[in-house]
């Protein structure tokens, strides 16, 4: 007869108060349904319907279709009620309780100031308002007992030809809580190197940067992101499976995994544009096993009806995952974060450690 311990019951209330690290996350795609709908009225934006639940499921329905340039178009909404201050300063500071509320403890949100200029704010005044609500966000959660610390990563859009001045930016406000840089958008047909000397000046500065890349393009996608651009990171990423045979992987998946490159898997989001077919199979799962640094992330929680508890939940439910993975991602995340060398250590021993133990 066994002594050991039954492994914990990983129900949604213990999986809410584990300690979470989410690297890859939009802004625009993480609003409160009840907030757009505020929003919108003030600003006089006509959305698909004024019902906040009613919303949100026109969201989850409209993102996924399989397509990725549509799931891009649900942003219209979202980007139409963040053109002012007031609604900057309103879903920044939102956006940090809901992840206080999710047991997030380190987050880098990105977003592209290039489309929040319609209101008449200049790049500098939106990512100033931006960080002011994500300061007063966490200065609550703070106050709360629930303490949350947020990076911003400013993303150029990869259709258009502002990513040198993104960059600029980036660099500019390193110093006010702006932590990287990425490129966002349509990724088939716009390749990273096309933004060459946007990664090169942000090289020159030091300035860490990930790349969206291997999500709706393959392979040379994601050699262009890391070999041509010199990216420390790579969002999404799951067609990386696609250099790796019979559990061997290629010369570039090999690159990957050796030299720790962190891969920002989205598993719902992944589903609703069509880069995986299901949660059991996405290959965060494979990748994992070969000892590839995954990390778990919602991309926008409001488009994919989600959370960071809600991703989990699915991966232990329908690919067998239990608590040591779960931490090895939140771990993962962390080692990857864009923050100096001492403050992720801290993080990792005093907060992630001690709240996966705890659950034990």
């Amino acid at each position: 007869m066994s002594t050991s311990a039954a492994p914990p019951a990983l129900d949604t209330e213990t999986l809410r108060r584990l300690p979470k690290a989410v690297l890859h996350d939009h802004l625009d795609g993480a609003l409160r349904p009840a907030t757009l709908v505020d929003l919108a009225a003030s600003v006089g934006h006509r959305l698909p319907t004024a019902d906040p639940d009613a919303l949100a499921a026109w969201y989850v329905e409209a993102a996924g279709s399989g397509d990725l340039v549509r799931y891009i178009a649900t942003f219209e909404h979202t980007l139409a009620v963040m053109q002012h201050r007031e609604g900057l300063l309103r879903t920044a500071e939102e956006y940090v309780l809901d992840l206080a509320d999710d047991g997030v403890v380190y987050a880098e949100v990105r977003y592209a100031p290039e489309l929040m200029l319609r209101g008449g704010l200049t790049l500098p005044q939106v990512v100033e308002t931006v960080q002011e609500g994500l300061a007063a966000g966490m200065a609550k959660a703070a106050a709360a007992g629930t303490p949350v610390r947020v990076g911003t990563l400013l993303c150029g859009m990869r259709m258009f030809g502002r990513t040198r001045e993104i960059a600029d930016l980036t660099v500019a406000f390193r110093d006010a809580g702006v932590v990287g840089f990425d490129i966002a958008g349509a990724e088939d047909g716009f390749p990273p190197a096309d933004h060459l000397d946007s990664f090169e000046y942000l090289r020159a500065a030091s300035m860490p940067f990930t790349i969206h890349a291997g999500e709706a393009h393959g392979l040379p996608s994601i050699h262009q992101a890391l070999q041509v651009c010199g990216a420390q990171r790579i969002g999404h990423g799951v067609r990386i499976m696609e250099d790796i045979t019979d559990g061997r992987p290629g010369p570039l998946a090999a690159w990957v995994r050796d030299r720790r490159v962190a891969l920002e898997m989205c598993p719902t989001s992944n589903l609703q544009t069509g880069a995986a077919v299901s949660i059991a199979e996405h290959p965060i799962t494979a990748l994992r096993d070969l000892g590839f640094r995954v990390t778990l992330n919602t991309d926008n929680r409001l488009v994919s009806g989600t959370t960071m508890t809600r991703e989990m939940s699915l991966l232990v439910t329908e690919a067998g995952w239990g608590l040591d993975d779960l931490r090895a991602v939140t771990v993962n995340a962390v080692k990857s974060a864009f923050l100096p060398f001492q403050e992720r250590s801290a993080l990792i021993r005093d907060v992630v450690l001690p709240g996966y133990a705890a659950a034990a």
